[in-house]
């Protein structure tokens, strides 16, 4: 099947017993058993270790990743969670994105520091820096690309080639670019992660994560952690995302255009000092966001001539984009990462990659563009 058709289809099926186009929200908590002989012969025992509503997601994000299969999580942090719980011990050493999610930083450095695990956040757009930093206790690598907030891309095939090399687990955070336009499994990578929350579930109305692995073997280092941790997702949540995703290719294909024409209004505006976009030629990894993936997302950000007090007006002050965190959903966001999503990054390391105080963050939805133009271009001309 393609893209399109998997979306609506993978993983579900019309209900067996009642006929019904979706499938149930098997919201139980047990399962009752056959026999004790028979025990688990239908599949599911506890919605701890498994449930059929989220199984179904499981099944259609493996089918759109093109993977083995795919365990889903309370949250996108649980998810980065289980693969540092999967793939690292006490004195093993992990290379991370050196622009990441905060929450991703804050993990690593906070939670899983504390338990004997080492981490060095690497440039990991540039593959020379990658394996200069790798050690004899290195064991995974941990890519977001496009990186949040900077949009800074990762040759995910050259670095998959390193860890391969150095028998090291290469996770991609696919985020921003969704199955729809990356696949990072085809370019090498062991593992895809997903914040579901933003562009699958694409509504503001869950939160969610999701691990597809390459392999049964991956899948089931990562499914035993969900299950031992209890961070399961929960049906209700599964079955919304289950509808979000049939119209994730619409969605992407209108917001990424969407976002082109804002990036091209944003760069010819006077007020404005930077515009970064993936899809402007002007983007210095043009040739790469091209060349890995099909898409260029709906994801952008700008620095104000004013600098941080400009950016500050501007977003306490625009209409229709709404102040908050969170992106990838059908209404346009508007974030100071600084402030918002980033703030538990000390500032001499936001310093040190380049994650400025005036930069402004948007996520564009589903809108109008004209709409979205026109509310921009009033709060800038208040500047």
């Amino acid at each position: 099947m393609r893209f399109s058709t998997k979306q609506i289809h993978a993983g579900t099926e019309p209900d067996p017993v009642t006929g019904s186009v979706l499938p149930p929200i098997y919201q139980s908590t047990t399962f009752a058993q056959p026999s004790v002989d028979e025990y688990l012969s239908k599949g599911y025992s506890y919605s701890r270790s498994g449930n059929p509503t989220v199984r179904a997601l499981e099944k259609r994000l493996a089918g759109l990743e093109n993977g083995e299969d795919c365990t889903c999580y309370s949250t996108g942090m649980a998810a980065v969670s289980a693969v540092l719980h999967a793939f690292l011990n006490a004195g093993d050493h992990a290379l991370v994105s050196q622009v990441a999610y905060g929450g991703t930083y804050r993990v690593c450095t906070q939670v899983f520091a504390r338990f004997g695990a080492r981490f060095t956040f690497v440039d990991t757009s540039d593959p020379a820096a990658v394996e200069a930093a790798i050690r004899p206790e290195t064991r995974l690598l941990l890519t977001e690309t496009p990186a949040n907030p900077t949009l800074a891309l990762s040759d995910i095939a050259a670095l998959s080639e390193i860890a391969r090399a150095n028998d090291l687990i290469h996770v991609v955070d696919n985020t921003f670019l969704t199955p729809y336009y990356q696949h990072p499994l085809a370019l090498g990578a062991h593992v895809s992660l997903h914040s579901t929350t933003k562009y699958l579930d694409g509504h503001n109305a869950t939160v969610g994560g999701a691990n597809v692995a390459a392999t049964a073997e991956l899948d089931e280092k990562l499914r035993f952690v969900q299950n031992a941790t209890g961070s399961i997702m929960s049906p209700m949540v599964a079955w919304l995302t289950l509808q979000g995703v049939k119209t994730l290719s619409v969605r992407m294909d209108r917001q990424s255009a969407s976002a082109m024409a804002i990036a091209q209004y944003l760069s010819d505006h006077p007020a404005v000092g930077e515009v970064c976009y993936p899809g402007l030629e002007s983007f210095g990894q043009h040739e790469l966001a091209g060349r890995q993936a099909s898409g260029f997302g709906a994801m952008l950000w700008c620095e104000l001539i004013g600098g941080l007090e400009a950016g500050k007006t501007l977003m306490d002050n625009v209409e229709l984009w709404t102040l908050a965190e969170n992106l990838g959903a059908v209404e346009s966001l508007i974030t100071h990462p600084v402030t918002m999503t980033h703030a538990d990054v000390e500032p001499e390391e936001r310093q040190r990659v380049g994650l400025r105080d005036g930069l402004v963050r948007f996520s564009v939805g589903l809108e109008a563009p004209e709409d979205l133009i026109e509310a921009l271009d009033a709060a800038l001309s208040r500047l």
